[in-house]
């Protein structure tokens, strides 16, 4: 794993509380420092989790000065309850801080449909405060798996005359990945100075490319969330985007956001394989985007993927149902890497299955396809689908 940088103005700590697991850490809590500006996106699907409901009430009201990240249990189709429980959480972690209630963003992954306790957070807060430290990111990536086989964290560094900036980022996500505004849970630091309206801005385009552009399965969790934290104290300011700072502070959060989406991608739920989709020569952005996942979603696109089986047919069945009125067949090309499997509506005739074989033995690999239609594009990330994949969500809850 690369170096990962330590962000000034953010620590960190892990600890085991026992929520759902046992001799692991799974609560996570990050200190801001005050005057920190906090910018964040949530999932779309309309049962979202009620630390989603409670953490954006409380952004909307004052600037946070604490997240706290639990894994193992989603607090998520729990009613009244489980707002209660995350209301309750926030509340221990404020008299244990001296801090205001919606000061504290709280945030859950796991499973669904389960209350969540709330007496280990009280057991373990105390704990979390002792051990806060700026260098603890690998220790949070951990604590806030749940199928992951391994942590997700990236880290970029610029200077702006002289001054080092820092920008670091952690991620959890394997299954229960095609979000609708950005990861299952992701958290972004940097120690520079930002405005929020900006960093907002900043957060959103870089979303757009990364956590908005992967799935492992087309499911949408109920409890995505992508928070973007600016501490201010490198001194560095970033809130001018079209200034010399303001560029690479933008380069710098969409990087790591690009790095963590791709682990993302390529730890899915037994996955065995990285495969880009791009769309081009499409009528619009939307449309393109329509093709690319109905590709990335087809089970049997995905077990050929598995299978390295280069079953072109099944590709070009995928193109055909996604709903682009008026499809020329003639002038759609598709590539796997740079060999050409289809041209004028059939099998490109200087494809071979040995040629196409080779392709998708690879590890990682590019699926290209022009519409000829017009000039946009899109791409997005994806995976196979193997026994593994079954296998893991059929046991997940025993």
């Amino acid at each position: 794993m690369a170096e990962i940088a330590p962000v000034s103005g953010v620590r960190l700590a892990a600890g085991a509380a026992g929520i759902r697991y046992r001799d692991r850490d799974d609560l996570v809590l990050m200190e801001l420092a005050e005057g920190s500006t906090v910018a964040a996106v949530f999932t779309k699907n309309a049962f979202c989790a009620a630390p989603v409901v409670v953490a954006r009430q409380h952004l909307a009201k004052i600037a946070p000065r604490y997240l706290l990240i639990n894994s193992g249990n989603a607090n998520a189709g729990t009613g009244e309850n489980g707002l209660a429980a995350s209301f309750e959480t926030c509340r221990l972690l404020a008299a244990a801080t001296g801090v205001a209630m919606n000061q504290v963003l709280p945030f859950s992954t796991g499973v669904i449909g389960e209350d969540l306790p709330t007496e280990p957070f009280a057991r373990a807060i105390p704990g979390l405060l002792a051990g806060l430290d700026e260098n603890n990111w690998e220790q949070a990536a951990q604590a806030i798996m749940t199928t992951d086989t391994v942590p997700k964290l990236a880290s970029r560094r610029f200077e702006v005359d002289g001054r080092a900036v820092a920008v670091t980022g952690m991620c959890k996500g394997s299954g229960m990945i095609r979000p609708d505004m950005a990861t299952m849970l992701a958290y972004v630091a940097t120690d520079a100075v930002c405005d929020r309206e900006i960093l907002q801005q900043v957060l959103e385009a870089a979303v757009a490319p990364s956590f908005n552009s992967i799935t492992v399965d087309g499911d949408t969790s109920t409890n995505d969330a992508c928070v973007l934290v600016a501490s201010g104290a490198s001194g560095v300011d970033v809130s001018d985007a079209g200034s010399e700072a303001g560029r690479l502070f933008g380069q710098a959060v969409q990087e790591v956001c690009m790095e963590l989406a791709r682990a993302i991608v390529a730890d899915g739920e037994g996955a065995t394989k990285l495969v880009e989709i791009q769309v081009d020569e499409a009528a619009s952005e939307e449309q393109a985007r329509n093709v690319a996942y109905t590709v990335a979603h087809s089970p049997l696109v995905k077990t050929a993927l598995f299978a390295s089986d280069p079953n072109w047919g099944r590709i070009l069945a995928a193109v055909g149902r996604a709903g682009v009125q008026d499809l020329d067949i003639d002038r759609v090309r598709i590539w796997l890497d740079d060999l050409c499997i289809v041209s004028r509506g059939g099998r490109d005739p200087g494809y071979t299955e040995e040629a196409g074989q080779a392709v998708m033995r690879q590890d990682a690999f590019r699926i290209r396809i022009a519409l000829g239609r017009g000039e946009a594009s899109a791409r997005i990330l994806t995976c196979d689908l193997s026994f593994d994949y079954v296998k893991i969500n059929a046991e997940y809850r025993t």
